[in-house]
């Protein structure tokens, strides 16, 4: 029996629930930690090492962008669909 909500619905925090974008998930924690100038540090002192806050800020940024692409890619598909907008 699942734990919680997320094991339910097939992942742990953290997860990638494909396999196949893990190597872009990885990219973009990258170019984010460089974006947001942590690259130096990370290198310096390691993922294991970086504080909660400094991590945080990555996810955040990673989510954000993340859910940006969602929003645009569903646009996108509406309009070359016709589709109506789903209701509430």
């Amino acid at each position: 029996m699942p734990r919680d909500r997320r094991e339910k619905e097939g992942g742990r925090r953290g997860e990638i629930l494909v396999p196949q974008a893990e190597e872009e998930m990885e990219a973009l924690k990258e170019e984010v930690a460089r974006q947001l100038d942590l690259d130096d540090d990370i290198a310096r002192r390691g993922w294991e090492n970086m504080t909660t806050r400094e991590v945080g800020k990555i996810g955040g940024q990673m989510v954000r962008r993340l859910v940006h692409k969602a929003e645009q890619d569903l646009a996108r598909e509406e309009r070359a669909g016709g589709n109506e907008p789903a209701k509430k």
